[in-house]
């Protein structure tokens, strides 16, 4: 699956709007390459996406 198809299946699935989308193509490209961690300072951005992906807090 393209990511760009997984992209678009994500919006419709989780509404993300505005810059969010950006957060979404991230979540969609993990979720084409089979990449199931993301470690971030944005925990709170990806949240939406818990079901989908394990978000790993980044620590300073």
């Amino acid at each position: 699956m393209l990511v760009t198809e997984r992209l678009l299946t994500l919006m419709a699935e989780i509404p993300s709007g505005a810059k969010q989308v950006h957060d979404a193509n991230i979540v969609a490209t993990m979720l084409v390459y089979g990449i199931p961690k993301l470690l971030t300072h944005n925990t709170t951005d990806f949240a939406r996406f818990s079901e989908l992906i394990t978000v790993l807090p980044l620590q300073n």
